[in-house]
């Protein structure tokens, strides 16, 4: 099979696969293009591919000889006709790419409406890049808020540590936790979700209990509508650990919908001037009233950084895991030959694929 790797829009500094990702390819038989500079952003050229054994090309040849297109984003690909498309492409926000992607009768596969099932985590880019996204927010958080994270014990007098609240323990969350207890900040952490109460414990946090949220084991991982009724215990428990937070590093998305607000303006109101918001859910309105998605801004003295790619800022390692989880998802639609079989009968194959030929099969999607 013909795998093309192309180069992404301009704000985008990972690649769908680095050198060694390609080199994984070809040893099972496939034949790689990459376009050239596809890779400079994660610190892979051309002579890394080359060597790697793929063959670096002009856009239009990759197309050409391609049977699968890999991308992260579908700015990289919306011109492409007829072909089969592997990337990350928000389906459920985003009508007018799946226009775009009808009218060019191509058959698509969005990585992110993979089920998130036990078989399904080592291809789960959601969590991949969630992970470094939770890593990073705190190290962001650190370099921006204008006291220390651990505590002190000095001659001059005592620091007192950062104390930190965490909305979401998903992958991102968690991953937060853990790199602000190495930091020495002391953590509170809110979920919908009472099973991840061990977790956030394990991690050294504590965690804070809402009773009466909706069940979310059959959202497949994901977060689910609550009810009026436990939006509002939730805000006034959350109101109690904002007004006291240095740091809040905010995750909560639901798929499709817009993020909900956990931070309220009165909330924001109560936090001391200094305290910093890192807004993961930027892109879909945030978790605030005031973020705003790729900007930082200064509200009553308080910072709030809206960025949901925070992946994009480790692009190396970004890369490299996204590319092993597209190395296994190519695994479910490729044969022991390297010729392209799509099972649709597999949960997997089937519920990523929002697209057939043009035609949207996904059950999700509204035709």
């Amino acid at each position: 099979m013909k795998i093309g790797i192309v180069k992404e829009p301009d704000f985008e500094a990972r690649v769908s696969m680095l050198p060694e990702g390609v080199a994984t390819l070809i040893s099972k038989g496939h034949t790689v293009f990459v376009e050239s500079n596809a890779g400079l952003q994660a610190f892979a050229t051309n002579e890394d591919y080359a060597q790697a054994g793929a063959t670096v090309t002009d856009l239009q040849t990759v197309i050409s000889e391609s049977d699968i297109l890999l991308s992260m984003h579908a700015q990289s690909v919306s011109h492409i006709q007829s072909s089969i498309l592997i990337g990350m492409y928000s389906p459920l926000s985003d009508q007018s790419t799946l226009n775009v992607f009808a009218a060019n009768h191509n058959t698509v596969f969005s990585m992110d409406m993979l089920p998130r099932t036990t078989r399904a985590q080592s291809m789960d880019i959601l969590s991949s890049q969630a992970n470094i996204a939770g890593y990073k927010a705190v190290l962001l958080a650190a370099t921006t808020y204008s006291r220390y994270f651990p505590m002190f014990m000095t001659a001059a007098g005592s620091i007192a540590p950062a104390k930190m609240l965490i909305l979401g323990a998903g992958v991102a969350g968690l991953q937060a936790i853990a790199t602000a207890r190495r930091l020495g900040a002391v953590v509170e952490v809110f979920d919908t979700r009472p099973a991840v109460k061990e977790e956030v414990q394990s991690l050294g946090a504590k965690f804070i209990e809402v009773e009466g949220a909706a069940d979310a084991s059959s959202a497949g991982g994901y977060a689910v509508e609550q009810s009026e009724e436990f939006k509002t215990r939730q805000q006034a428990r959350i109101a109690e650990s904002a007004a006291k937070a240095d740091i809040i590093i905010t995750t909560a998305q639901i798929p499709g919908r817009k993020a909900p607000i956990l931070i309220t303006q009165d909330m924001l109101n109560s936090m001391r001037k200094g305290s910093i918001i890192i807004d993961l859910a930027a892109s879909t309105g945030g978790n605030t009233p005031m973020t705003k998605d790729d900007e930082t801004i200064t509200h009553n003295g308080i910072t709030i950084v809206g960025n949901s790619n925070l992946a994009r800022m480790m692009p190396a390692d970004a890369s490299k895991l996204y590319g092993k989880n597209i190395i296994n998802f190519l695994q479910l639609i490729t044969g022991n030959d390297a010729t392209v079989h799509l099972n649709f009968e597999d949960d997997l194959v089937k519920g990523t694929c929002i697209m057939k030929d043009g035609s949207i099969i996904h059950e999700r999607l509204s035709t």
